[in-house]
């Protein structure tokens, strides 16, 4: 297994949990590190600008207060999300801000991270990268990123279509660094299969979306218990790229998925100009993944990192059987 140096020895679980539009927060965040797990955030999730620099100077003071008084249960090291894609007028300032912090670990998406590995290394943290395809892998490998987080079929929120029994078999043909695997991953046995089947470490969000610590609606955590794989809807209009959305939330707003089917992003203002107020990706309309049939409850994140601690454990233990 390739994990990463600065994460050898630090995790209770393989598992980073991802950075959740609206939904990751510095609670979530906190929680998720105090578990034992890599928690992240999306840096555009501080709002405004100016408040980056404040939930980073929070996260890192109490995680410090909090190793120097757990020595034996030491926190899990945190991360963020740059976007990178040239729509993102934060990019420049929020890459600045997390070099002045020094944050442990960078996760890169949308875009080529080669400015971004270099001001990241000089500090001695990692850059982890988002890709949905060998070419975008072999393009990260090229940029120097410490590891590839290949984001499969099932995945919530901007997902590929790639069975990770496809995408992780051809990466692993070229690279032997840390890979991360997102896709439909919700208990601890889900971590064991990822591994099995070549990944170091999973990558889970939705389930997390559905805990107390979430900063999402409180609607949306309960749809997500509610609802099952069958009620994802995988289309590109709401953002401009591929992303699963759960499908109740759609028509909550007003459209009819079946509207939906064959359309792209060009099509949506004539698909919404019936409508009084225009839904907003993520806001409006929901991100889960394909994982979600599996998740019955809204825990703390304490006792869901627990509990599949527990999973994680017997999926070890289980013998195969051929009888």
């Amino acid at each position: 297994m390739a994990v990463p140096e600065l994460l050898r020895g630090q995790l209770r679980l393989p598992l980073i949990c991802s950075p959740m539009f609206l939904a990751s927060g510095p609670e979530l965040v906190l929680a998720q590190c105090k578990a034992g797990v890599v928690g992240t955030f999306p840096t555009l999730n501080a709002r405004p600008e100016a408040a980056l620099d404040d939930w980073l100077t929070r996260i890192t003071a109490d995680l410090d207060d909090w190793n120097a008084t757990h020595p034996d249960q030491r926190a899990a090291p945190f991360g963020v999300n740059l976007i990178l894609h040239r729509s993102n007028p934060r990019h420049e300032a929020d890459l600045e801000c997390v070099v002045r912090h020094r944050v442990p670990i960078v996760i890169t998406s949308v875009g080529r991270p080669d400015a971004v590995v270099e001001r990241v290394h000089a500090y001695g943290g990692l850059v982890l990268h988002d890709v949905v395809s060998v070419a975008h892998a072999r393009k990260a490998v090229a940029s120097g990123v410490d590891g590839l987080i290949l984001v499969c079929a099932g995945a919530g929120g901007h997902g590929g279509n790639l069975s990770p029994f496809a995408l992780v078999a051809e990466v692993r043909a070229f690279w032997d660094g840390p890979l991360i695997l997102a896709g439909a991953l919700s208990s601890g046995r889900s971590l064991r299969a990822a591994q099995v089947m070549g990944a170091d470490l999973g990558y889970m969000g939705t389930r997390f979306i559905a805990t107390q610590e979430s900063a999402a609606d409180e609607a949306h955590k309960a749809m997500i218990v509610r609802d099952s794989a069958e009620d994802i809807l995988y289309t590109p209009v709401f953002s401009g790229i591929w992303a699963n959305y759960l499908n109740n939330s759609v028509v909550a707003a007003g459209i009819d998925p079946a509207s939906l089917v064959g359309q792209q992003t060009g099509g949506k203002d004539d698909l919404f100009s019936s409508l009084e107020v225009k839904p907003k990706a993520w806001k409006d309309i929901w991100s889960a993944g394909q994982g979600i049939g599996s998740i019955n409850d809204i825990p703390s994140v304490a006792q869901l990192v627990q509990r599949m601690q527990r999973e994680y454990a017997e999926a070890l233990q289980t013998p195969a059987d051929f009888a």
